[in-house]
């Protein structure tokens, strides 16, 4: 996730974050499993008390799926 709404939306929500982070085109590593989105800005996003900047890492939710399989 990337995009300001969808970072604000999960913020609101208090939805769980993690931290991945590209090592290659098919290759990546979970840095952080991270928590809720305490404060976003421009350059960075802060969850379980680290920032992380933007450009470097991708922050990622956990879709469960409900009971009709979506």
């Amino acid at each position: 996730m990337k995009s300001d709404a969808g970072l604000f939306a999960v913020a609101l929500s208090q939805v769980r974050v993690y931290v991945v982070q590209s090592l290659s085109e098919d290759m990546t590593e979970i840095v952080d499993y991270g928590g809720t989105v305490e404060k976003i800005t421009r350059e960075s996003i802060k969850t379980n008390g680290s920032y992380f900047f933007r450009e470097q890492f991708e922050f990622r939710v956990d879709v469960k799926k409900d009971s009709a399989g979506m």
